[in-house]
């Protein structure tokens, strides 16, 4: 996966904003305002950082040498993904809809349903 198809992808969920909160060179995708994706995008290849289910960063850290814990993120929450190390397209898909997925859970319920419109 490339840095537009990562972008284009992230941003095509509905409620996302993109931003550079940090730098100049981290992009950040959020949903309703909490983070669910990060990236450099001088070094897009190095890492993508995505939210993850504890257990579940565990096992795809085990399964996968690709997927690692998230450098300057909470290792339990997050993983970060190398994607373009050979992972598929559609594993790194399914890794950003988790992440969207457990951030949406924990939004209020109002704003939960204003994404469904």
């Amino acid at each position: 996966m490339n840095i537009e198809a990562f972008r284009d992808y992230c941003i095509s969920k509905a409620g996302t904003t993109e931003e550079l909160p940090f730098d100049d060179d981290t992009l950040v995708f959020k949903v309703c305002g909490k983070m669910f994706a990060l990236c450099s995008l001088s070094e897009f290849g190095k890492r993508i950082a995505l939210k993850c289910e504890p257990q579940r960063a565990a096992e795809l850290r085990d399964q996968y040498s690709q997927i690692k814990p998230a450098f300057h993120m909470s290792k339990v929450h997050w993983n970060d993904v190398l994607p373009e190390s050979g992972l598929l397209d559609s594993l790194i898909i399914q890794l950003i809809e988790d992440s969207y997925a457990l951030v949406v859970a924990k939004l209020p319920k109002a704003k939960r349903q204003e994404l469904e419109v």
